[in-house]
């Protein structure tokens, strides 16, 4: 654990000890360690307690508890995030609130096709009980083995499906949500139509746990399809691969499930550093595009259309190569060349990273411009560029240039993020498209955004969480 932490007072400690039992109130630095560290490694968090509630009614109590008492509370789902937003400070009085152990799918509704589950179900967990009753969750992470629903909808997670599907938030109709006061909110509602006032769920989803506890939802669920194709294709350049977006769309409409685009250096740092992976084209492509049709109909019939959407780029001459999986193991070797690329990224070195999003028209003169903006910061940095191209979401993370020491290389982090963001900004994007704000992105956030959201991010604040208890120094 980062550092000595400073203790809550023993009798309020106590308190909140008898609110979960002694078996789910974890004090000790080998309990904790879990905790208190990120995936990045960018955030040492330092905490005294971490607090495993089994029920709504002791997370209402450890809220009511801690607005009474001026105690910070952070939730934190399965600590999978990237920006921090789930760390606790380095003062050590801050409690962490872990969601792990309100894990129960309450209800699969097929005729109303949803599903309602609560915070502590892992993501992989809901894909698999939705498809064992003939029905598809469409949200897809890298993260999905670990991370968990709450800490998804808290973040307003992305992910592959966003093109067909969008976001936790498109995919979310309700939620039960813990107020900073104990009060629980019960809108656990199944209605894709509904006028009643303010939209109060979306004030919950992608608010980063700043607002409230969300400790349950009620999510979308859709038709398994009959027959589902992936392809991977190698061509000369974004624009290339944009007009191949732009055909596949025409031919499959809706039924284009997935759309991503890969520089060629992430998918060599695959290749070089995740046992078994192998090329899946011969020959040097410098770009290359994942996509995948869905079919409500029929294997056969997604197949047609890929073959179709193939010989068109051939013809057209945007695509040098490509191929067809032919079997689901097949299209999992290619979907786990695209998910290993953020991991392979550390062998290489210090990473600077952006979660970006532009028009999906404006993807090209991004990277072009991006590419010239990052060599001006580091002379000899490498780009290591991949995303969601379909709905204009690019992870366009910075490897230093070979033989540059870390420490000094990261030093540069924050002038790359204002150039790199900057264009990102001049062509009407945004700076986190699927990450969230979390503590790294909260001072750009308040320095870019217009004044009056500011202020108007802050009066919800102090509405919703007078004492400031929740999550604070994240988002605003």
């Amino acid at each position: 654990m980062n550092g000595s932490p400073n203790r809550l007072h023993a009798e309020l400690e106590k308190r909140f000890v008898e609110i979960v039992g002694e078996k789910y109130a974890l004090r000790l630095s080998e309990e904790i360690e879990p905790f208190v560290t990120e995936p990045r490694g960018l955030f040492g968090g330092v905490t005294s307690l971490v607090l495993r509630p089994g029920s709504v009614e002791e997370v209402s109590r450890i809220l009511s508890l801690a607005t009474e008492t001026g105690t910070p509370i952070v939730p934190q789902g399965g600590n999978t995030g990237l920006v921090g937003g789930q760390m606790p400070d380095q003062s050590g009085g801050e409690v962490i609130l872990s969601l792990s152990r309100l894990n129960r799918i309450r209800e699969i509704d097929l005729e109303s096709n949803t599903a309602t589950v609560e915070a502590g179900v892992i993501l992989e967990v809901l894909q698999k009980a939705a498809d064992d009753q003939d029905r598809l969750f469409p949200l897809a992470l890298a993260s999905q083995g670990s991370c968990q629903i709450g800490g998804n909808l808290s973040s307003n997670a992305g992910g592959i499906g966003a093109l067909a599907y969008g976001t936790a938030r498109d995919l979310c109709l309700g939620v039960e949500v813990v107020l900073p006061t104990g009060e629980v909110l019960d809108d656990l509602r199944k209605l894709k139509k509904d006028n009643t006032g303010y939209d109060l769920k979306n004030l919950f989803v992608g608010g980063e746990g700043t607002l409230g506890v969300i400790t349950a939802a009620v999510v979308k669920l859709y038709p398994k399809p009959r027959g589902r194709v992936m392809a991977w294709a190698g061509l000369a350049s974004p624009e290339d691969a944009l007009k191949l977006f732009h055909q596949a769309g025409s031919a499959a409409g809706s039924e284009l499930t997935a759309f991503e685009l890969m520089h060629r250096r992430p998918l060599d740092f695959v290749v070089a550093h995740v046992p078994g992976a192998k090329p899946p084209l011969e020959g040097e492509h410098e770009w290359h595009v994942l996509m995948e049709i869905s079919s409500g109909r029929s294997e056969e019939d997604a197949s047609a259309t890929m073959e179709t959407v193939l010989g068109a780029a051939f013809e057209a001459e945007l695509v040098a190569d490509a191929i067809i999986a032919q079997n689901e193991g097949q299209a999992a070797e290619l979907r786990h060349l695209r998910e290993s690329m953020s991991e392979a990224q550390k062998p290489e070195g210090g990473s600077i990273k952006h979660d970006i999003s532009v028009p999906v028209a404006a993807i090209p003169t991004f990277i072009a411009e991006a590419e010239a903006a990052i060599q001006e910061v580091v002379p000899g940095c490498r780009p290591v560029c991949f995303g969601h191209m379909g709905d204009g979401n690019l992870h366009y993370n910075v490897t230093q240039p070979e033989g540059m020491e870390k420490g000094a290389y990261l030093e540069h982090y924050r002038p790359m993020n204002a150039k790199v963001h900057a264009i990102v900004r001049r062509l009407g994007g945004s700076f986190s498209a699927e990450h969230g704000i979390g503590r790294l992105k909260r001072d750009e956030l308040v320095a870019t955004q217009p004044p009056v959201a500011t202020e108007l991010m802050r009066r919800i604040k102090r509405a919703f969480d007078p004492a400031g208890i929740m999550n604070p120094g994240k988002v605003i």
